[in-house]
């Protein structure tokens, strides 16, 4: 799906479901991991993760398309827009949106670069940062801590 197909499925699912027209830009974001679509309020326009444009992701993409287009109908209209407010949920649930982006596995995973271990309790903790093992202690017991792996 290119970006024209795109903003022609967004302004069809707008006059859909919403009965209003859609009409600023839908950009394709290739550069999005967490998240399903954006919806910027200065101009408008929504971005959308282009890794959801595969054939086998349509539904979960109409869902984010969904979602985007109820912050944009209710910003526009000038009710309330944001996740927690009623307004915002009621709509999304009537219009059949999805609340929240499937993960497809394009969060990276952090690697645990450090292991400390407690000399008392022998609680392990690993850590992605470096720990000062003179300032830190246990949370357990409150011993000290001492440096068991390092994989940089």
């Amino acid at each position: 799906m290119n970006q024209t197909e795109l903003q022609k499925l967004v302004e069809e699912i707008s006059l859909k479901y919403f009965h209003l027209p859609f009409r600023h830009e839908v950009k394709i974001n290739n550069r999005m991991t967490t998240t399903g679509g954006r919806y910027f309020l200065n101009d408008h326009h929504i971005d959308i993760n282009g890794h959801f444009l595969d054939e086998k992701y349509r539904s979960d993409l109409v869902g984010i398309i969904k979602h985007e287009l109820t912050h944009y109908h209710l910003h526009l209209a000038g009710l309330s827009y944001q996740h927690r407010n009623r307004d915002f949920k009621n709509l999304l649930a009537r219009v059949g949106g999805s609340r929240y982006t499937p993960d497809i596995g394009l969060r990276r995973r952090q690697v645990k670069n450090y292991l400390y271990e407690c000399e008392d309790c022998h609680f392990q903790y690993p850590r992605v940062r470096k720990v000062n093992t003179r300032k830190y202690r246990c949370g357990r017991c409150g011993g000290r801590l001492k440096l068991v792996r390092r994989n940089k």
